[in-house]
């Protein structure tokens, strides 16, 4: 990669953050608020640099984003991996987040389901099944339509075809919500 060449990447992820739909991204903030001072939760889940995208907004509500306050409840679906290998093990990979959704999941909580194709099988499932429990489900996507703009009550879409671009987007995006959900929490 030549300089030419990180200028060009530089600036592709900065005119796709600048082209994001933020009423979608602050409307989606406020009602994950809204279900977390109610008594919910925030689940998170997703699949390879998703799920570390999972896990990190989940640890900045958990522990601070900006201001001092109480922790909030998230958890990521990735983080113990005895329940992932033994539900891959004992059923398939494609119910490792449905069967833990059945396990946590309320009408009270949000769930997030991060996939930049919209269609990996396991978020799919577990949207799915967390939206039958109740509970508001958001997809981060790509720009591709999959399966999760069927099922998710909102999508957040990163119009792009690039995954690193679309997983910094959504890393970016995730920092925006903890940030309204904090300032929500604690005025």
């Amino acid at each position: 990669m030549d300089k030419f060449e990180i200028e060009n990447y530089l600036e592709a992820g900065s005119r796709t953050r600048s082209s994001m739909n933020t009423e979608m991204i602050y409307k989606v903030g406020n009602e994950i608020a809204q279900k977390i001072m109610k008594g919910g939760m925030l689940i998170l889940m997703g699949n390879g640099g998703s799920a570390a995208d999972a896990q990190h907004i989940a640890a900045e509500l958990l522990g601070r984003y900006f201001k001092e306050r109480r922790s909030l409840p998230a958890i990521a679906l990735t983080t113990n991996t005895s329940a992932l290998t033994a539900i891959s093990n004992d059923y398939s990979y494609e119910f490792v987040f449905e069967r833990q959704i059945e396990a946590f999941a309320s009408k009270r909580d949000a769930v997030i389901g991060i996939s930049t194709s919209g269609s990996s099988k396991n978020v799919v499932r577990g949207l799915a099944k967390a939206k039958e429990l109740g509970s508001l489900t958001i997809g981060f996507t790509g720009a591709k339509v999959g399966e999760i703009d069927r099922i998710a009550h909102y999508t957040i879409k990163v119009p792009s075809e690039s995954t690193p671009i679309i997983q910094e987007v959504h890393i970016a995006v995730g920092h925006i919500i903890s940030q309204i959900i904090e300032d929500s929490i604690s005025p």
